[in-house]
């Protein structure tokens, strides 16, 4: 399949604001600040075409909107990002994300396997409390629940309470200094082996795409093919080659695979609301646009079954 992802254009001046879409989008179901039908209606004042929320490890922000029963102002696609673990032959330290678009959220395999990284979620959590509780610093359970509204705790939350407690000035220092990779209080977390979460993806009838390549260490764009060979492989159908953190040369070279291993191009922000505040939703920091195109290739694809939500503005796609 042809991309025809605007490789050309490198997510700078939108051709058309009314087809502007953001398909990577975080809500308060995992670590963004926003409600998910918050984050419908912010889509619409912002002039979206289309929206996908597309928590860590979670589909409860998706199902959130199916089932709240009102017509809604912009076309909504599933999704979810799940934190996996590199391929045995490549090293990357941390996770490598996959995204999964136009999911079945109800899919019963993929919901077991969410459901165990969201409780190794939650046991890393108090981990993380001992080690600044060991630096001095002290944070209850209950203060972080406050900002997680009932849903997953993470370290979003914990760099939350950090900065109302008046322990960093910002989230970015929270980060930084204590719960990023190379941080005090840091604590690896579980992941699932890549190969899996494509299986379950495809197998809930979505499109499983590698998130944000330009945030991956690689030996070079040598380095990053051969990743993204590994995982053609397994089953990737897609690549994130629109991302605010991307590069002009590195989005054409991304576009560039996808035409040669037959991928899905997909873009969107990482918006996460308050916790980063330059990040405008379907934005990023102005310029950032992502075409209307990439969502209806997604849709219009060949499937196994009929998608889960076909008509969510009253009309037929």
């Amino acid at each position: 399949m042809q991309n025809q992802g605007r490789g050309d254009r490198e997510g700078s001046g939108p051709l058309d604001k009314k087809r502007r879409i953001d398909l990577h989008v975080h809500s308060t179901a995992s670590d963004g600040t926003m409600e998910p039908l918050e984050i419908i209606e912010a889509s619409a004042a912002a002039g979206l075409a289309a929206v996908s929320i597309t928590d860590h490890d979670c589909v409860e922000g998706c199902i959130r909107v199916i089932e709240s029963g009102i017509p809604l102002p912009v076309k909504f696609l599933t999704g979810v990002e799940i934190s996996t673990a590199p391929p045995g032959n490549f090293y990357h330290p941390g996770s490598l994300h996959i995204l999964g678009y136009d999911i079945d959220v109800y899919d019963e395999p993929l919901n077991k396997e969410l459901a165990l990284l969201r409780e190794a979620r939650n046991r890393r959590t108090p981990l993380i409390l001992e080690r600044l509780e060991k630096l001095g610093i002290h944070i209850s359970e209950d203060d972080v629940k406050r900002f997680a509204g009932g849903s997953q705790i993470g370290r979003a939350h914990v760099a939350r309470a950090m900065k109302e407690l008046g322990i960093v000035s910002s989230i970015d220092e929270a980060f930084k200094i204590f719960l990023g990779k190379n941080g005090s209080a840091y604590v690896e977390k579980k992941r699932i082996p890549c190969d899996a979460a494509i299986e379950k993806i495809i197998r809930a009838d979505g499109v499983p795409v590698l998130a944000h390549p330009g945030l991956i260490e690689t030996d070079g764009c040598e380095g990053l093919e051969s990743l993204v060979k590994t995982l053609v492989d397994m089953g990737l159908m897609g690549i994130e080659c629109f991302y605010p953190q991307h590069t002009k040369k590195q989005t054409a070279f991304y576009c560039q695979l996808a035409d040669r291993y037959g991928l899905f191009v997909t873009g969107g922000t990482d918006f996460h609301g308050a916790l980063n505040p330059n990040v405008a939703l379907g934005r990023a920091t102005g310029d950032f646009y992502v075409d209307y195109e990439l969502y209806e290739k997604l849709v219009n694809r060949n499937r196994k079954k009929p998608p889960l939500l076909q008509d969510v503005t009253g009309q037929d796609q």
